[in-house]
Formats: C-alpha cells, sequence, structure tokens
C-alpha cells in the first residue's frame, strides 16, 4: 500500500511529463483499480504487455524523482512548516 501512494504522489507532480498513453495505463491501473487481464483487453494488448506498460511508467516517474526530488523537496518543506505558527503554515501549505 505504501507504494501505491507513493506512486500515486510521484503521479502528481510529474504526470503531464509523460505522455497520454502512458498516463491513461497508470489511472487505469492505480485509479480505476483495472487489472491487467482488463487492460490488455480495453488496449487490445496481452497482459504481459500491459504488465511491461506499468512496469515502464513507474520507472519513468521513479526516474523523474531521481533527477528533480520534486517529492524530495516538498516531504522537506512540509518537514519544516510543522515548526511554523499554525496561521502562517496554511497559507504556505495553499501554495504548496
Amino acid at each position: 500500500m505504501e507504494d501505491v501512494v507513493y506512486y500515486n504522489e510521484l503521479y502528481d507532480l510529474y504526470g503531464e511529463l509523460l505522455t497520454e498513453k502512458q498516463r491513461q495505463y497508470f489511472e487505469d491501473y492505480y485509479f480505476n483499480n483495472l487489472s491487467f487481464s482488463e487492460m490488455a483487453e480495453d488496449y487490445d494488448v496481452s497482459r504481459n504487455a500491459a504488465f511491461k506498460q506499468i512496469h515502464i511508467v513507474i520507472e519513468k516517474l521513479k526516474e523523474y524523482e531521481k533527477i528533480l526530488k520534486l517529492k524530495q523537496k516538498r516531504d522537506q518543506l512540509f518537514e519544516i512548516l510543522n515548526d511554523v505558527p499554525t496561521d502562517i503554515r496554511k497559507r504556505i501549505e495553499e501554495v504548496l
């Protein structure tokens, strides 16, 4: 379950960098809870091809994070915000 949350966070940050097809695969698997078999049927590909596409998308998202570190930086900012007064913290969180 932890991986799913992590991948969704990466998708929120980097999803626009993926192709339309890659976004469709990711969303079908992680948002719409389609199985590889269901995706294979929808896209007229083999089950293994659907599995590979998800693996490729996940690897791309992890590579984007490795290079850009947006999630890491955001997490660090939220950690720092814990020490900021509540009213100011809420305003900053709205921006982030």
